[in-house]
């Protein structure tokens, strides 16, 4: 028994260790394929670029390529990424010659000059071997090319994370199924009550049916599809106690419409009141099963269930900023790694979907008009674009530090309130 429990033990570290990895690797592909979106939207519109580095820090693996002259690098901090563009941190209106800007490999002088006639004789001195000779990269710089081309560039990023997210989301709802909800109406497992109170729960129960069974799997709320809880809410928000409410559900395998009668009123305090949701729907609990539907229905689907996860990112920053929802419902990259990991290491589906969730996070995020963000970028672009000349680029680029240090202060704040 002691060896039995000492396997299981083993095994069951060896899982988390397994989920913790799976979910580094969805964090660095996720970071890998924005930082490819500015890079490849940069190539194609004559950005000169540097280097592409995936991770932070020092190099583990780094080559040149010989034909285009970049460096690619593969960092020791699987956190995070660049693709290095010539001149984007430049800080003066005017470009700089920089040493960046010199030939990218000298080559040993083999042969001095005859100071009487200025001829070139060979040296006795013994050669070195001849270094690889690569080519500088070609292309303009950065804050040298025209406002509208950097806005793509800048967009480019966001928008590979949601085409990502977007296929995960397509062969997460074709191998799968449509993620919907089931309804359990009664604890299956309801705690010791007395007398009186098992009366009145009865009573309860008898007078708000709700018209929802167990088993029930829900498709629609008024006449409107539903992807996630917040559109439950959201469709349910203001109703009054008594309100009679339609609901498509699937019921022994036939589409069914019942009238849910709400037991309480529905007044959300934040998207993460799921006990005020229950009560309301007088049910016990929304448990996620998968429905498979036709090719076009998928499709469909699948674009709006991943616009539903960026409105549920933009909606838990709007209640973060409002004070409806505390600094400790939000997580860092610990917590968001821990997260993944749970859920990574739950099975495909879990996979897919968590997979998906941070593609289209990163996208939203990154379009936050926030400084050191893509998003505030452009903003910046525009107003060049408009005023027909940059903003001091000193200014900018002080204001994109304060607001990386920002970010990176925040991002340590909300993991220690997890921790703690």
């Amino acid at each position: 028994m002691q060896y039995l429990n000492g396997l299981l033990s083993f095994t069951s570290v060896m899982k988390s260790l397994g989920g913790v990895v799976l979910a580094i690797v969805i964090l660095l592909v996720m970071v890998t394929i924005h930082e490819f979106g500015h890079y490849v939207a940069g190539k194609a519109l004559g950005f000169k670029i540097n280097e592409f580095s995936v991770g932070f820090g020092p190099a583990l693996f780094k080559k040149r390529s010989k034909k285009t002259g970049e460096l690619f690098a593969l960092r020791i901090i699987p956190l995070g990424g660049y693709c290095a563009f010539d001149g984007e941190d430049e800080v003066d209106d005017e470009p700089q010659k920089k040493a960046d800007d010199e030939p990218f490999e000298q080559f040993p002088d083999t042969t001095e000059e005859n100071a009487n006639d200025g001829g070139m004789v060979a040296t006795n001195e013994p050669q070195e071997p001849k270094k690889d000779e690569y080519p500088e990269p070609k292309g303009e710089r950065f804050n040298d090319q025209a406002p509208w081309k950097r806005i793509i560039v800048l967009l480019a990023g966001a928008t590979m994370n949601y085409i990502l997210a977007l296929f995960l989301i397509i062969i997460m709802f074709t191998g799968f199924g449509r993620p919907l909800y089931q309804v359990v109406v009664e604890n299956p497992n309801p705690p010791d009550m007395d007398a009186a109170t098992m009366a009145t729960v009865e009573e309860s129960t008898n007078e708000y049916t709700g018209g929802l069974q167990t088993g029930d799997i829900i498709l629609e709320i008024d006449g409107k599809n539903v992807y996630m809880i917040t559109d439950y809410m959201d469709i349910l928000d203001g109703k009054k106690a008594g309100d009679s409410v339609p609901v498509k559900v699937i019921r022994d395998d036939e589409v069914q419409t019942v009238e849910m009668t709400l037991a309480i009123n529905a007044n959300f305090v934040n998207m993460s009141d799921t006990n005020t949701l229950l009560r309301s729907m007088n049910i016990y609990g929304l448990f996620t099963v998968t429905e498979k539907q036709g090719f076009f229905q998928t499709i469909g689907h699948s674009f709006a269930y991943s616009w539903k996860i960026g409105g549920t990112v933009l909606r838990s920053l709007g209640e973060l900023l409002t004070g409806k929802l505390g600094l400790d419902a939000m997580g860092g990259p610990v917590t968001t790694i821990s997260v993944t990991a749970q859920a990574a290491s739950s099975g495909l589906l879990s996979f897919l979907n968590i997979a998906a969730f941070i593609g289209v996070n990163l996208a939203v995020f990154n379009l936050l008009p926030v400084p050191a963000l893509d998003g505030c970028k452009v903003i910046f672009c525009i107003i060049e674009w408009i005023r027909k000349k940059p903003v001091n680029r000193k200014v900018e680029t002080m204001i994109h530090f304060i607001g990386i240090v920002f970010l990176f202060g925040f991002a340590i704040l909300v993991d220690l309130l997890q921790l703690f």
